[in-house]
This record gives C-alpha cells, sequence and structure tokens, in this order.
C-alpha cells in the first residue's frame, strides 16, 4: 500500500512549509500548492526528496472553481490517494483599510481566498476520501485560522471575518464527516515569524515583550507544524472539530 498522502495549501513558505516538510517527514507523501511563488515550492520538494520523501509541487489558486479540482486531481493521479488536506493558504486584508473605509474589492478577494478556497477545497477533499475510502488510513482536515478570528484588528475587517467563520466551518464538517471517521481540526496560531508579520515585527516585538502572551517569544511556523502533524498522526482519534490554539497562551483571559 503507498504511503498516506495530503495536500498542503500555500505550501511555498511560512507555515504551510513548514507543515508540509513536517507531513513528509512523518512519512506523508505531500503535494505541495503554491499560488505564485514556484521557485520557493521547488525548494520545499527538493528538501523534501533530499530527506528520503516523496513530493511534487502544483500551482492553484485556491480561490478559483478550476485550480481546485486540479489541484485534488494532481494528488489522486500522482499519489493514487488523498488522506490529508491541510487548508493553510491565506492572504491578509489588502491595504489594511479602515473599517470605515473597507471597500468590496477587498471583502471579495479576501473571503474567495480565506474561507470560499477552504470550503469549496475541503468538500472536494472530503467526497475524494470518501470515494476511495483507504481502509485504516488516518484522513483528517485541518484549517489554519487565526487569533485574528476573536482579536479584531479594526483595519483588516474582511480578514478577521474570514478567521472566525473557519471555526464554523470546522465545526461543520467535523460534524458531517465524523460518521466515515474523518477529523476535522483547527489550529489558530497566534503571532507566528513569517512573511505575513514581517512589516509589523517592530509592534509585536514590543508587544510581546511587554507580555502580549504568557510564553514571551515569537510562535515559529515550526510550532504550528508540529500541531498539525499531532492531529494528523491519529493522536486524537475521539475527538474532531476540536481547535489547538499555537499562540503562546495569547487566549487566556488574564487581569
Amino acid at each position: 500500500m503507498p504511503p498516506p498522502a495530503a495536500i498542503v495549501t500555500g505550501a511555498s513558505r511560512g507555515i504551510g512549509r513548514a507543515i508540509a516538510l513536517e507531513l513528509a517527514r512523518l512519512g506523508q507523501s505531500v503535494v505541495v500548492n503554491y499560488a505564485h511563488s514556484a521557485a520557493a515550492a521547488d525548494e520545499v520538494v527538493e528538501r523534501i526528496h533530499a530527506s528520503g520523501g516523496q513530493a511534487i509541487t502544483c500551482q492553484a489558486d485556491i480561490a478559483l472553481a478550476a485550480d481546485r479540482e486540479r489541484l485534488v486531481e494532481c494528488a489522486i493521479k500522482t499519489f493514487g490517494r488523498l488522506d490529508v488536506l491541510v487548508n493553510n493558504a491565506g492572504i491578509t486584508s489588502p491595504g489594511r483599510r479602515d473599517l470605515l473605509e473597507a471597500t468590496e474589492a477587498s471583502w471579495d478577494e479576501v473571503f474567495a481566498t480565506n474561507l470560499k478556497g477552504p470550503f469549496f477545497l475541503t468538500q472536494l477533499a472530503a467526497n475524494e476520501m470518501l470515494r476511495l475510502a483507504e481502509p485504516g488510513a488516518g484522513r483528517t482536515i485541518v484549517n489554519i485560522s487565526s487569533i485574528s478570528g476573536y482579536a479584531v484588528s479594526t483595519d483588516r475587517a474582511d480578514y478577521c471575518l474570514t478567521k472566525t467563520a473557519l471555526r464554523t466551518m470546522t465545526w461543520l464538517f467535523a460534524d458531517r464527516l465524523a460518521e466515515h471517521g474523518i477529523g476535522v481540526f483547527e489550529v489558530c496560531p497566534g503571532v507566528i515569524a513569517t512573511d505575513m508579520t514581517g512589516p509589523v515585527k517592530q509592534k509585536y516585538d514590543r508587544l510581546i515583550a511587554e507580555g502580549l502572551s504568557p510564553i514571551r517569544r515569537w510562535g515559529q511556523p515550526e510550532d504550528v507544524a508540529r500541531a498539525v502533524a499531532a492531529l494528523v498522526s491519529g493522536a486524537f482519534g475521539f475527538s474532531t472539530g476540536e481547535t489547538i490554539n499555537v499562540d503562546g497562551g495569547f487566549h487566556i483571559r488574564r487581569l
């Protein structure tokens, strides 16, 4: 039987890159999805091959229906199966406009990538998992959300709303797929050192030093990747719809 296969969206850099490398380390064959960064995606695949793993790249903009279909087909045609989907790809709010100046164009762009894309990609992947019905497979879907789902930023309203909705999406699919043995989870990162947080590094350096979270350091992409790997490993066989916070304790209300 071939090894389990995973799709990781937005896997050319940052959190997605770390997840792809970690799943490959666990023996998963990985589809490294990217939208624009072909060279970076190739580098991830090269690293996986160098360590003895299996991986391919697949260009797809998850906001587009045809691209989502191609992404799933890529996994099936190459590896013959699909066991894991990690919905990681996402964009921040273009221009970071104030709530009172937000535009419909920005709303449509962010929602298409951050919510519509993951929803319908999950639908496609789940149907393939059900069709293939690999015996004994630890089939898992993981949605990467954000503390921005409950800690609001008034200059990123569309982004915050999509991340809030991912939690409900997780519950919906968890309920629907539980009878088929497919676990669905949310991983909620906090302040993670990636390209997305690079422009506000000084702000978060200060906030972290002042005690933004009980664990006073930046999160790393590998912190998130290890949480995803634990879920994919099957260690949480009697859980679904659960949220794993990878945020240094930021979610704890403190006086």
